[in-house]
């Protein structure tokens, strides 16, 4: 079965390298603050100005002044702190940020990203921070579902929308597979149990090859 968006966010945590500072991106990566492993210190950061996020709050722990850079309520981890909007971009395009995890409505087999606008004028474009964040952390990996609701692929031979950088994902974390971008293409790391690997090479329009070692995709019903 695909997973849930839950456990997509899930499984791009387990990859999260201890000490390193990660922005989440607005949309499915915001959920990645809730699957932090607890062995890691891992310092997440909201290009709206604030370093240190923690996960969702509960029902009654929601503080109307605390939201993250797509307007979702958020929690503050001790030692966190606020900064100024300016400074947070600082981070950002200074290159102090170890690694973005972004949503997208395209990938290409080359690791172009596109993710601010389908040029749907019912569907507003929003920029954010998505090409500072492209160009400045330094490295990118991309969450999303692998089709459209309408099952077009979005792993592409070539965007079709607007880029908002090229080639800068390096990982893909979908609700069917594992990839990497690589010089030599895109490379399936794991892959849905009830998959077979002709039937996801359907399902995306790039070409794809199996990792020597490739794994079945896995998380917890989170």
């Amino acid at each position: 079965m695909p997973l849930k968006r839950r456990q997509i966010a899930w499984r791009a945590a387990q990859d999260l390298a201890d000490g390193a500072y990660v922005n989440l991106g607005i949309g499915l990566p915001t959920l990645v603050s809730d699957f932090i492993p607890a062995d890691r210190e891992i310092v997440l950061h909201s290009e709206n100005g604030i370093l240190g996020v923690g996960p969702a709050p509960g029902a009654n722990e929601v503080d109307p002044d605390l939201i993250n850079a797509g307007k979702q309520p958020i929690t503050l981890v001790t030692g966190g702190s606020y900064v100024h909007h300016t400074d947070s971009f600082l981070m950002i395009r200074g290159g102090h940020l170890d690694l973005a995890l972004l949503g997208a409505f395209e990938v290409a087999e080359n690791g172009d990203l596109a993710n601010w606008t389908t040029d749907d004028p019912s569907f507003p474009p929003g920029v954010g921070g998505a090409m500072d964040l492209a160009v400045g952390a330094k490295e990118i990996r991309v969450l999303v579902e692998h089709t459209t609701k309408s099952g077009a692929p979005r792993i592409r031979k070539r965007c079709e929308y607007p880029l908002t950088a090229a080639g800068a994902v390096r990982r893909i974390y979908t609700d069917l597979a594992v990839i990497d971008v690589t010089g030599e293409g895109l490379v399936v790391r794991e892959i849905a149990e009830d998959l077979d690997f002709a039937g996801l090479q359907a399902k995306t329009e790039a070409s794809l090859r199996a990792a020597p070692d490739l794994r079945p995709l896995r998380a917890p019903p989170v």
